[in-house]
């Protein structure tokens, strides 16, 4: 299998899927679509072997991977229609899925399949591009309702061939589970960081151990790349924090006198055992 691959924003996910995809052999050529500035980096650094607007690129792919902003991603969408070749496929790589599907839907006559890599790293850009980002990490491919595609097998294939391990959920099922385990764990650690600032915003140092640090350290996360996340999957979220406040109050509760909290400990012990197992 080789491929030429149009990769749509050409930063850390993007370069790094060109990449990959260049190691494993799949990759016969890779255009990228993106600023010029980042375009000159990516060429630069071998990273794609063409420059080209969307236009120019999209009739020439087999595959196409949209992995700019989520709102870039829906945006994108309406501007494929009748630019992509019959038999190519469109997938992505946004952080919620529900938006993007329906987005996809309203293109006719086009193979989408939804995608979202749980792979990243602390700084983005094209110049933090791996080939290596994506071993053992799980890859989310959906369509609505979790209706498979006739090229679904196919991608599923090459996302185990850049080493990533694929996983089929439909988009509501994705969008559920990503408001608990990485929308809220961010949200939290935001809060926790936000209020100590209220209560040492001019004390150095602040009396800290490792165990704050690694509690705040998705706090790092700059507001931009949350903002089109938080808008997309806002009732997910909501009810992932209504649950997480459900346990909060039992904290407080416990602390004013009324319940124990052994249960909840144990509880808790035994999911963060299971996650690191």
């Amino acid at each position: 299998m080789a491929l030429t691959i149009a990769v749509v924003g050409v930063g850390l996910i993007g370069g790094s899927f060109a990449l990959a995809a260049k190691q494993a052999g799949i990759a016969r050529r890779v255009l990228g679509v993106s600023s010029p500035a980042t375009l000159g980096k990516a060429l630069a650094l071998g990273i794609v072997d063409e420059g080209m607007t969307l236009e120019e690129a999209a009739p020439q792919a087999d595959l196409i991977l949209l992995s700019a902003t989520i709102q870039s991603i829906i945006e994108t969408m309406p501007r494929l229609r009748g630019l992509v070749r019959a038999g190519a496929i469109v997938t992505d790589a946004g952080s919620t899925k529900r938006a993007i599907v329906k987005a996809a839907q309203a293109v006719a006559e086009m193979e989408f399949i939804g995608g979202h890599p749980m792979a990243g790293k602390e700084k983005g850009g094209v110049e933090e591009a791996d080939p290596s980002l994506f071993q053992g990490r799980l890859w989310v491919l959906t369509t609505e309702d979790g209706v498979t595609s006739p090229r679904f097998d196919e991608l599923q294939e090459l996302v185990r061939t850049i080493g990533a391990k694929p996983v089929r959920m439909s988009a509501a099922q994705h969008d559920a589970a990503v408001a608990r385990t990485s929308h809220l764990p961010q949200l939290l650690s935001t809060a926790l960081a936000a209020s100590l600032e209220q209560s040492f915003h001019q004390e150095t140092p602040v009396l800290a151990g490792p165990g704050l640090l690694d509690a705040t350290r998705l706090a790092l996360s700059p507001f931009p790349v949350w903002k089109d996340i938080l808008a997309t999957n806002r009732d997910e979220i909501r009810t992932a924090m209504a649950e997480y406040l459900n346990e909060w109050q039992t904290q407080f509760d416990a602390l004013s006198g009324e319940g124990d909290l052994e249960a909840q400990f144990t509880r808790a012990a035994a999911f963060a055992k299971r996650l690191r197992d």
